[in-house]
């Protein structure tokens, strides 16, 4: 049995983390039977990260080592996709995952009248009296990447015309079918529709959640994708709770 280890369920998703969405729901593509097991501490996980796919005693991370290993078992994400269109999804995976990812976490670490909520979320199984002394050094960690990363030097203004160009390239995109790729949900859609959820999921108000929320064709998108794919295709996922 593959059991999927994943951030537990958060702020209206089905986890806190859009790379652990994107597990769920490539898990329920695959047709393949799992079971899930949230935890809030990857600490002990390789890379100290979440999603985990435990096989037997085999531990896989990373949701493109996931994808990779459930091809290997048959599962087909792109399945009558042209050579083409195959390389544009993976533009668009890398977009989401190397460019849209980074906003969503400055949107929910960075902002001081969200952050509260996200520490608490996130934390919780921190005692309240250390939470803040702990959590303001992780914290401080986060923003400090960002800032070396880039995105974290830019307003929240300046923020949005970056990624602006993004969301366009995805409402365009959108004109070809009810998913990026066309009538049925592929890779691509598990990454950048998480990427989008996570965004509009966030709480509090931001200027990205408002434009993401506001936005008739990406929220249609987003329902599109998780009605489509956070139900399993063959049988529902166990679910067993260790957070």
């Amino acid at each position: 049995m593959i059991t999927l280890i994943t951030f537990a369920p958060a702020f209206g998703q089905i986890s806190a983390s859009p790379f652990c969405v994107k597990a769920v729901w490539m898990l329920n593509m695959s047709g393949l039977q799992w079971q899930r097991e949230d935890s809030m501490d990857p600490r002990k996980m390789p890379k100290q990260k979440l999603p985990v796919v435990r096989v037997g005693q085999t531990l896989i991370h990373d949701s493109d080592n996931i994808r990779a290993y459930l091809e290997q078992q048959g599962a087909d994400f792109d399945a009558g996709l042209s050579d083409m269109e195959k390389a544009t999804s993976r533009a668009f995976i890398r977009m989401a995952e190397e460019h849209l990812y980074f906003h969503c976490v400055l949107q929910r670490w960075g902002e001081d009248t969200v952050w509260p909520t996200i520490r608490d979320t996130y934390f919780t199984a921190i005692p309240s009296v250390l939470r803040g002394f702990v959590t303001n050094k992780l914290r401080k960690a986060c923003l400090q990447g960002m800032d070396r990363q880039g995105l974290g030097r830019l307003t929240p203004q300046e923020r949005m015309q970056r990624i602006e160009p993004d969301l366009q390239a995805i409402t365009t995109r959108l004109w070809h079918g009810r998913f990026l790729f066309g009538d049925q949900p592929t890779a691509a859609d598990a990454s950048v529709a998480a990427m989008l959820a996570g965004m509009r999921a966030t709480p509090g108000t931001t200027l990205l959640k408002t434009r993401i929320a506001e936005d008739e064709i990406l929220c249609h998108y987003i329902d599109r994708t998780e009605d489509a794919l956070s139900v399993s295709r063959t049988t529902a996922a166990s679910v067993s709770l260790c957070a």
